[in-house]
């Protein structure tokens, strides 16, 4: 037998407000009574709203709390309100405006870039207040990327003289020697994320003319030995795939007014089995080290197309079950 129904009012402010809240057509509506399985009727400024008890209360605190976010100023997407609704389903007190309207970069093509999740906004937070962060979760779930756009935030405002991105050229299926080229091409396939975030930043010339100048350097993680980095802002990416003297070897070239963030995903180490990932020692051995914060994420935290958090979802479930 099904759960009693339960039938609310939810009343935006102002006309105007009620039509951008509800989507063209009531798409935004729409989205809702799919995610949340209810019934969402509108009259005017008012929607009804009909389901079971607990859904209809976390489908009128979705529409409050997305209202206030956009009386913020902030122009709301579908994809929004799916991470509205995770947002609250996990904390049904969140409140969305400290999430979605901290700004922490605007892109040359005018998108503003801000958490999307209770996690992404503490790894901001933590970036912000600690010289090294670590951020450790699945794929999709934005590591690198807010650490781009914190990074790039930060040279624009002058609060470092230069950006180095870092990753490891691991030899995942393919032996580097037999690639054509030289070592700068050979590496380059693994570096081609960074710039991929990089250019959705700053526009290509723009970013070409920083990388050319030496103020922006995309490097693998051998050119790093022997050199110590001051005034810098400095990403290490897939550091699953550092090993333990690696990873010792990379957070020891911090200089004066450096900072660095760590990403990496331990489920995907394509190091040999014999070696232990720097990643997977360096939450060990540096837990409780002043300074230093690990931010975790989850498939919750998911913010690419709603398939991949299904696939990691579905991967994590196979592991548990021992059939991977």
């Amino acid at each position: 037998m099904s759960e009693v129904q339960e039938l609310e009012r939810f009343a935006a402010h102002d006309q105007h407000l009620a039509s951008r809240l509800f989507g063209q057509q009531n798409a935004h509506l729409k989205q809702i009574e799919q995610a949340l399985a209810v019934r969402l009727t509108s009259r005017g400024s008012e929607v009804l709203i009909e389901g079971e008890p607990l859904a209809v209360a976390l489908t009128r605190r979705t529409l409050e709390e997305l209202q206030s976010v956009m009386e913020g100023g902030y122009q709301l997407y579908p994809s929004d309100i799916d991470y509205a609704i995770r947002i609250l389903s996990a904390d049904f007190n969140a409140a969305l405006r400290t999430i979605f309207l901290d700004t922490v970069f605007v892109s040359s093509r005018k998108k503003i870039i801000s958490p999307k999740s209770l996690a992404q906004k503490e790894y901001i937070d933590a970036i912000r207040q600690h010289p090294v962060v670590f951020g450790v979760g699945p794929a999709g779930t934005g590591k690198t990327y807010l650490a781009m756009a914190m990074a790039v935030s930060s040279l624009l405002k002058k609060e470092v003289s230069r950006i180095v991105l870092v990753r490891p050229a691991v030899e995942a299926g393919e032996k580097l020697g037999f690639l054509p080229g030289d070592l700068a091409e050979k590496v380059n396939p693994y570096l081609r994320p960074l710039y991929d975030a990089l250019y959705d930043m700053l526009d290509f010339e723009k970013g070409q003319a920083l990388i050319e100048r030496g103020t922006i350097e995309v490097a693998p993680l051998a050119f790093m030995r022997g050199r110590t980095l001051n005034d810098a802002f400095v990403i290490l990416d897939e550091a699953q795939n550092t090993t333990a003297e690696q990873m010792k070897m990379f957070l020891t070239r911090l200089g004066f007014g450096s900072r660095a963030v760590i990403t990496g995903d331990v489920t995907q180490i394509d190091l040999p089995t014999s070696r232990l990932s720097g990643l997977i020692q360096a939450q060990k051995v540096l837990s409780g080290v002043k300074g230093i914060s690990f931010n975790t994420f989850t498939d919750r935290d998911v913010v690419r197309h709603p398939i991949v958090q299904a696939i990691v979802q579905a991967y994590d479930r196979a592991a548990m079950t021992s059939d991977l």
